[in-house]
């Protein structure tokens, strides 16, 4: 029998990285039946492959893993590249609240944080329009966190350090507003693989295969040390 380690020798020997086994084992908990991933390019899984390296999106192996432990698992993702904040609504929460999820994971505020005019307070209201109604159906939500993809040495370095503040506004805004329906941010700000060029695809924005699987074992760790937070404390 072929071992996960001679397909895919590469991942296995990542410290970064998290066996698709232990994965599985972790979020064997008996929560989190139906899930939707919704969002922008990121949600969708833009990437490059990558020798040695699964090619499957952060999203797809995390759908991988719960599928494998739940017998009546049930998935979508709703995602298409380019959409901000607002226009994710507007195409996809409606589908996804039909779809009765219990997780939905969220890549949403890349696009809003470089489109002209950014103002922060409408992203908050708009990023916070989309979780609610999600958290208030009975679904755990969950927003993605970007990497610190400013100090990756991928853009110009005039525009490297506004480019982190932004990150990190947007990053600020998702924690505040996905905690405060009760949510759970995966922050990934501080993986230090976050600032490796070689993590990202041919077009210096996206994870490459390798990012996704970092990303990947980002989320297992923090929806393992998820705690629900009670109504009464919303």
């Amino acid at each position: 029998m072929t071992t996960f380690a001679q397909l895919y020798p590469a991942e296995a020997a990542d410290r970064d990285c998290l066996d698709p086994g232990l994965a599985q084992a972790v979020l064997d908990n008996g929560r989190w039946h139906r899930l939707v991933i919704l969002g922008d390019s990121v949600a969708a899984g833009v990437r490059d492959p990558l020798e040695g390296y699964r090619d499957l999106s952060a999203g797809e192996r995390l759908a991988e893993a719960l599928a494998e432990t739940r017998s009546e698992f049930r998935h979508r993702t709703l995602a298409q590249p380019f959409l901000r904040t607002a226009e994710i609504r507007e195409k996809f929460l409606s589908d996804a609240l039909a779809f009765e999820p219990d997780l939905v994971v969220v890549s949403a505020g890349g696009n809003d944080a470089f489109s002209r005019g950014f103002d922060v307070e409408r992203f908050t209201a708009d990023l916070d329009a989309l979780l609610r109604p999600l958290a208030s159906a009975g679904a755990t939500v969950a927003t993605i966190g970007l990497y610190d993809w400013a100090h990756s040495g991928l853009l110009p370095a005039e525009t490297a350090t506004q480019t982190a503040l932004r990150l990190d506004e947007v990053d600020s805004v998702q924690r505040h507003v996905v905690e405060g329906v009760g949510g759970i941010h995966l922050g990934a700000r501080r993986i230090a693989a976050g600032r490796d060029p070689a993590i990202y695809s041919a077009d210096r924005i996206h994870a490459n295969a390798r990012g996704q699987a970092i990303a990947f074992a980002n989320v297992v760790r923090h929806l393992s040390a998820y705690r629900a937070v009670p109504d009464w404390l919303r």
